[in-house]
């Protein structure tokens, strides 16, 4: 195939735009292009946007001004702008942005090749229709030259879109409706996942739980081929080399038996559950437009524990909502100590077009908001801390991602309870060390508020030979 040049990719937002950066990057492998180090190096440049929050709409703006000197650097660079800013947004970025060559939606990434094609002949076009069809599934297999950045972890894609319409979220225009993909796809890529040495899947969906609910509800999950969530779970548990399920992000509303018993009896279910609370104030909550209350959250909380007592609970919280008053927000810290999460993304609230609570006239104020997240921050960091040093001591697996920020030979992965664990030097050397994508086991020696530092066990290395049920064998090395 004739080489079409180099691209690079910027990728803003939540894991489903990172698995979406990736899914574009391979189709532009499969087009004939190679990827570059970074944009100065690029004869492509996409931008893949987020807009949950003003703050990175404004970012996009901000860095599409400052491209205008790029595209003119080099003739025959292309720029072009997908994502969820892009579905908002669509042809109005062209408008604005006359050195744009294309914009695609989140429904829209198959049809990139075509569009560029189109720039090379002059023609800037832009594409945000939502496709309800399952073809919107439909894209091509790794390509070789396809890297991960993430060497051993993959991101998976179950269901897309959002029926739930909270009163802050623009995710259900940005993203459309829901739709599930069939089981058998999802099984499918699971498994050449696994052949490709992924030991970690984390599963991707808007509400990620509610997968295959209105199949299911309609008594046409079989013509549909999809079924419960819970049951997808074990379906996934017994695939040979796949060590670790993870899934992102569910709604409290769909938390059912079956899915607290998949995290007690199915072996590779990680015990770490990212379970968004948004507000501890039942006030606040309805206002959102939720659809459950503190105790019923709380309920969750403790059935998860009863399930797997040491499981991990972190959560996403929105401070300055309008309306919310001293004493909703006191709820809200209320909440988090009792259900003792061990993280949480806060953000202040920022109002999204065509959403209901834009309407609302009882915002709060900036510098009040402010105030309200940083007292949050103070008590998560306490929280995470206290989380931290009750560990210190334990054993623990960890998926080696690569070299950890504090420098000094040191490693970084993640546990099985999504924690973020730096790993000493070893003092000698080993004459193998651990290498991104591997299963190690170690020892946790220190705490710190933003991460666990531990040893390695022994030297001990968990393989990637597999024992009957394809789970990782540890590895005298």
């Amino acid at each position: 195939m004739t080489s079409q040049g180099t691209f690079y990719i910027r990728t803003y937002g939540c894991q489903m735009n990172v698995h979406d950066s990736d899914k574009l990057a391979n189709l532009l492998h499969h087009t004939g292009f190679s990827r570059a180090e970074d944009d100065a190096e690029a004869d492509l440049l996409v931008i893949n946007t987020c807009s949950i929050r003003d703050k990175a709409e404004n970012q996009l703006y901000s860095d599409l001004g400052k491209l205008r000197e790029w595209k003119e650097e080099r003739p025959g660079r292309f720029l072009g702008v997908g994502g969820c800013v892009a579905q908002q947004v669509g042809d109005g970025i062209l408008s604005r942005f006359s050195h744009v060559d294309f914009v695609f939606g989140t429904h829209n990434l198959r049809w990139v090749p075509a569009m560029l094609d189109s720039a090379r002949q002059g023609q800037r076009r832009g594409d945000t229709k939502e496709i309800r069809s399952l073809d919107r599934f439909d894209l091509p297999q790794k390509h070789t030259l396809f890297e991960s950045v993430t060497p051993g972890r993959a991101f998976l894609t179950v269901m897309e879109g959002c029926d739930m319409f909270c009163s802050f979220c623009i995710v259900p225009r940005t993203r459309g409706r829901e739709i599930s993909r069939p089981a058998e796809a999802i099984l499918a890529e699971a498994r050449e996942l696994a052949q490709r040495g992924v030991r970690e899947v984390t599963l991707l969906g808007q509400t990620v739980n509610a997968y295959g609910r209105h199949d299911l509800g309609r008594g046409r999950s079989q013509q549909a081929g999809t079924m419960a969530f819970g049951e997808l779970l074990r379906h996934l548990d017994e695939i040979p080399g796949i060590d670790r399920i993870r899934y992102t992000s569910p709604h409290p509303l769909f938390f059912d038996e079956a899915l607290i018993e998949a995290h007690a009896g199915l072996e590779s279910v990680c015990p770490h559950v990212h379970l968004p609370l948004q507000s501890g104030s039942d006030l606040i909550l309805k206002k959102m437009r939720r659809r459950y209350g503190r105790d019923r959250y709380l309920e969750i909380v403790d059935e998860l524990r009863e399930a797997v007592p040491s499981i991990a609970i972190t959560t996403d919280v929105i401070v300055g909502f309008p309306g919310e008053s001293e004493a909703d927000f006191e709820d809200t810290l209320d909440l988090m100590k009792q259900a003792e999460f061990v993280d949480s993304f806060s953000f202040k609230y920022s109002p999204r077009p065509e959403t209901a609570a834009a309407d609302l006239t009882d915002q709060v104020d900036p510098k009040t908001s402010q105030d309200r997240l940083e007292r949050l921050q103070n008590v998560q960091r306490g929280l995470t801390l206290a989380h931290h040093r009750s560990r210190v001591g334990e054993k623990v697996e960890v998926l080696i991602e690569g070299p950890s920020r504090r420098g000094g030979g040191q490693l970084r992965g993640r546990d099985r309870h999504h924690r973020l664990v730096n790993l000493l030097a070893e003092d000698p050397p080993s004459p193998s060390p651990p290498r991104s994508g591997d299963l190690v086991e170690v020892d946790l020696v220190e705490a710190t508020p933003h991460s666990l530092i531990a040893k390695r066990s022994s030297a001990q290395q968990l393989s990637r030979a597999e024992n009957p049920r394809g789970k990782a064998e540890p590895l005298r090395i």
